[in-house]
């Protein structure tokens, strides 16, 4: 449980609100911020939420039903996607009821629920693997039973599903993906709802030495790849990832499933290419490129969520602590413009 701050600190963060709406101007509400809370520093909940409101920030993902966060999200008019904790999967694949009456129920008159996610990052191999889907349906059911059939219910994944993803038309799940993610794509399918996918050209550049640093940056000045399936082109990394997940959830029958950027960042320090500059230079562009969609899917806003409000003290050490937006004491590390 993240730690309140004191009523000096408090105070004194009250104050940093205001000076810094100059700083992050009002934000495009399709683009949202992950609110991770993996530090024992940060602000309270509903400073958080006054944080959001202040930069015009429109939508929030957090990870678990923290009630002092759904609370102070009342009559925010934010938007929110909420997360099924991976270690609660077992038990909400029996009966979600109890959780969809404490922890969505109870809100929905204040809170814009846009999205349950049911896992995040569940590896296909792992134990938890076998509970996502049922997990899926079971809330799906709860959610219907209080008439709340209008939340979509989805889970995240992480793009390393993907075995094959160049050129992003040849985009497909690996085989030992494959039986675990087809069955989820169809229920999204049949219910409607989105793909939640995590997205990090960050990381596809570290682990891959052919990589340019401007591809993955959006600094490219022409394109880099020309897609010999389809002859599109592309200018940076972000949309062939993108556009390889578009390809391999067709590949499973699903050619018009939506897909949701449910994490993307770049982080500021504590590794290879891990600068505020750099940090800066992607958010910035990511921010101005979702507005127009991919190659692939051209034509309007792809909706994407930030990672993270704040550097969280408590991740493993090095760049998992430094993702954040803002530092824990509300400060923005670099001039951000979200309109």
């Amino acid at each position: 449980m993240v730690n309140s701050p004191s009523m000096a600190a408090a105070t004194a963060l009250s104050m940093l609100l205001v000076l810094l709406v100059p700083l992050i101007q009002t934000a495009d509400a399709r683009v949202g911020v992950c609110y991770g809370r993996n530090g024992n520093n940060l602000p309270s909940e509903q400073q958080v939420v006054s944080l959001y409101q202040s930069n015009g920030i429109g939508r929030m993902r957090i990870y678990d039903p923290d009630q002092a966060a759904l609370q102070a999200l009342k009559g925010s008019n934010i938007d929110l996607i909420l997360d099924v904790p991976n270690d609660s999967l077992k038990s909400l694949a029996s009966d979600a009821s109890q959780w969809v009456r404490t922890n969505v129920a109870p809100f929905v008159s204040g809170v814009n629920f846009r999205c349950i996610s049911v896992g995040n990052e569940v590896e296909p191999s792992g134990p938890n693997a076998q509970f996502v889907l049922p997990a899926m349906q079971k809330v799906r059911t709860a959610l219907n039973a209080v008439n709340l059939g209008r939340i979509p219910v989805s889970t995240a994944i992480n793009f390393d599903l993907l075995g094959n993803s160049y050129p992003p038309s040849a985009g497909s799940f690996s085989s030992s993906a494959a039986s675990y993610i087809t069955p989820i794509i169809n229920f999204l399918n049949t219910n409607g709802a989105p793909l939640l996918v995590n997205i990090y050209p960050y990381f596809s550049y570290v682990g891959n030495p052919t990589i340019n640093i401007n591809y993955a940056l959006f600094t490219s000045p022409g394109t880099v790849v020309t897609d010999t399936g389809n002859g599109l082109k592309y200018q940076n990394l972000f949309d062939a990832m993108v556009d390889s997940v578009y390809a391999a959830v067709a590949r499973v029958g699903a050619p018009n499933l939506a897909v949701v950027v449910s994490e993307s960042g770049w982080p500021s320090d504590g590794g290879t290419a891990a600068t505020t500059d750099n940090a800066s230079t992607y958010i910035k562009n990511l921010i101005n490129h979702v507005k127009g969609g991919t190659p692939r899917k051209q034509g309007g806003p792809l909706e994407t969520y930030l990672f993270a409000m704040f550097d969280e003290n408590q991740k493993a050490a090095g760049v998992e602590q430094h993702f954040g937006l803002f530092h824990p004491n509300g400060q923005p590390k670099y001039q951000i413009s979200f309109n």
